[in-house]
């Protein structure tokens, strides 16, 4: 379970950055009151548009920067204070997958086993297994130098789940994907997030909306910094007054229900 409650994040771009003029300093409110609940066996979506605060507030989470305000838990561990035990917790595949490129896929994923505390034969037999999972199986023992983007996601998803963690977190990770890559994602979050694969709780951070449509069972839409809407994507049709979900993400996320808004 991942409780984000309330957190906000500002950051100051000083003097004599290229973004803003000499002498000056600018301070930029990155998050402003997320709050997002995510429990065990369901795929939780973090939908919003670029700049909306989504990667930032996944960035608290996993510990890289420090909220302003606000509490993160996970697994009722609280991420400011105990943040080796809560990302003991989790699995996390940002937005740069940062593969080693000499190494194999399996050895990619086997150091990372090795990095939380497993050994050499319980992280090859996990491998083995994601591999089977993610259908990897015919680029398991190949150099990760040269795969493609879905090879790659695939691999880093691998890694990221080879200590099986009760938490699941993945910022974007259907982009540059093609349509057989995406859909193989999908299907192994739907076991992931069932009783038979462990029933984990998977945040799903996108701008995608038919990504949304087809995948989350509840949605946590992000506009600005603030958490702006939630519910299924049911209650949040009925919340918008639409039929089409990108006309109520367009009205909740900006207020209107205007077209042609970049997501």
């Amino acid at each position: 379970m991942i409780a984000i409650d309330h957190v906000s994040k500002q950051f100051t771009i000083r003097s004599g950055s290229s973004l803003i003029k000499r002498g000056k300093s600018q301070i930029i409110h990155a998050v402003q009151g997320v709050s997002m609940h995510a429990p065990n066996g369901r795929i939780t979506g973090l939908l919003g548009p670029n700049g909306a605060g989504k990667t930032t507030t996944l960035r608290m989470l996993s510990g890289l920067f420090e909220p302003d305000a606000g509490s993160i838990k996970v697994d009722e561990i609280a991420v400011a204070t105990h943040p080796r035990q809560a990302l003991a917790r989790m699995g996390v595949l940002g937005d740069a997958h940062g593969l080693y490129p000499r190494l194999s896929a399996r050895e990619n994923i086997i150091y990372f086993g090795r990095l939380q505390g497993m050994e050499v034969d319980a992280a090859n037999q996990r491998a083995e297994y994601l591999a089977r999972l993610l259908d990897m199986k015919s680029i398991l023992d190949r150099r990760t130098e040269g795969f493609s983007q879905g090879e790659r996601m695939k691999t880093a998803l691998a890694r990221a789940l080879v200590h099986d963690p009760a938490n699941i977190v993945l910022d974007e990770p259907t982009n540059g994907l093609d349509v057989l890559a995406t859909r193989s994602l999908r299907e192994a979050l739907r076991h992931l997030r069932s009783p038979e694969g462990g029933g984990k709780c998977i945040v799903f951070s996108t701008h995608i909306m038919p990504e949304v449509e087809q995948l989350c069972e509840y949605v946590v839409v992000v506009a600005q910094g603030r958490s702006v809407a939630q519910g299924t994507v049911e209650e949040l049709l009925t919340q918008a007054g639409e039929s089409k979900f990108e006309d109520a993400f367009v009205r909740l996320a900006f207020g209107h229900a205007e077209t042609g808004v970049a997501t």
